[in-house]
């Protein structure tokens, strides 16, 4: 399916860490004051809209849920408070099985880069705390949407985008990918099976499997 692939877009939640129900459990703890059918709606539009930033999600959620036009200071604070109660648990996250192998044993071979919809600050921040910095070519994140890092990259790196690969596991991933006329692959989950049921990409949950796509395909 994916022949001579040289590089690779990677999203991160979901992807590299499994970390989405880190982020879940933070948006609902913020919502908490509002009620449990406030909570389910939050949970319910994080999980279909995965990978849109939080900047978007908050301004989204006050103004259609609780009819409020939320300022741009407002969602600065909420921003925080929500790196605040996320971001050790992120780091401390398990990874998708085989992710940080993959990238360790192949990143001389493929040209890696994050793009993502966590702040750019952030997941820098993220990675190296992890101590992964050195295997990624670059890291992008919000508040560029994934469409522009995608076109960007290609451009000012002149790549084909017959030979580039975008893994993630969200629509914001796949429609990035789409309208860049990249490869997609998909790291399949319960959260995500329902919403790609009709869409035929190649699908997988542990990495040793899309290592086994991408270098039989070489032979």
């Amino acid at each position: 399916m994916f022949k001579k692939i040289t590089d690779i877009f990677l999203d991160f939640d979901g992807v590299i860490l499994d970390s989405v129900d880190c982020k879940t459990n933070a948006f609902i703890k913020i919502y908490e004051p509002y009620g449990d059918n406030i909570m389910e709606k939050v949970k319910n539009y994080h999980i279909e809209h995965g990978g849109i930033s939080r900047f978007e999600k908050f301004k989204y959620w006050h103004n259609n849920f609780l009819g409020i036009n939320i300022s741009k200071k407002d969602i600065d604070i909420l921003a925080d408070q929500f790196s605040f109660l996320v971001l050790d648990n992120v780091v401390n996250s398990d990874e998708i099985p085989g992710s940080i192998d993959f990238i360790k044993n192949y990143y001389q071979k493929f040209n890696f880069r994050i793009i993502t919809g966590t702040p750019q600050n952030e997941i820098e921040l993220i990675v190296d705390r992890l101590k992964i910095r050195k295997y990624f070519k670059s890291i992008h994140g919000s508040p560029k949407k994934k469409f522009f890092w995608t076109e960007k990259i290609i451009k000012d790196n002149k790549l084909n985008r017959s030979n580039i690969l975008f893994v993630g596991d969200a629509m914001t991933d796949y429609h990035a990918a789409k309208c860049s006329s990249i490869n997609f692959a998909l790291v399949e989950s319960e959260i995500n099976k329902k919403l790609f049921s009709t869409i035929k990409v190649f699908k997988f949950s542990k990495f040793d499997l899309l290592e086994k796509m991408l270098i039989n395909n070489e032979k």
